[in-house]
């Protein structure tokens, strides 16, 4: 599998950038898997379901199994969070891998960035981003700057630069 990062500050448009690259992606027959970290407490359960109840209880893992999907949760329960291999380890097997968050791992990554949001970019401080995709111009980044609605060579690109996992 291959990974690639799609990084940038709150609210310049990792999601909708994402939303246009997996339909491309999975059109060319590629299967896409998606892991998005969060600084934030993340509930995918709702209180007082079973699942809910057990892990409150205190079970290290819970899986749901429905008809049309399935879901493991792990309670860290103050382990550290883990790294990004060993997320990327208990994945099925996928072609390619798009990561949201980890700013700091060692991985290929393209920046969303929109100018006129007034924030600074983040290709400056952060390793590994590889390239901008921008909806205004970018006179003093060194990094190669892809139109911010051109799905096709946001891909192209991915696709040629995503790091072997």
């Amino acid at each position: 599998m291959r990974v690639m990062g799609i990084a940038g500050r709150s609210g310049m448009g990792k999601t909708t950038l994402l939303e246009r690259l997996v339909p491309h992606f999975t059109e060319q027959g590629l299967r896409v898997s998606l892991i998005k970290h969060s600084h934030k407490d993340i509930e995918v359960d709702r209180p007082g379901k079973d699942s809910w109840r057990l892990r409150e209880a205190g079970c290290q893992e819970v899986l749901l199994l429905g008809r049309t999907r399935w879901a493991l949760m792990h309670e860290l329960r103050g382990d550290p969070e883990p790294e990004l291999p060993y997320l990327l380890s208990r994945l099925q097997h996928c072609d390619l891998v798009l990561v949201e968050g980890f700013k700091g791992g060692d991985f290929p990554k393209l920046e969303v960035f929109r100018p006129a949001h007034g924030a600074a970019p983040l290709w400056p401080e952060w390793p590994g981003i590889a390239a901008v995709a921008s909806d205004g111009l970018l006179p003093d980044c060194p990094l190669p700057v892809l139109a911010l609605e051109d799905t096709a060579a946001q891909a192209a690109f991915i696709l040629a630069r995503a790091a072997l996992a």
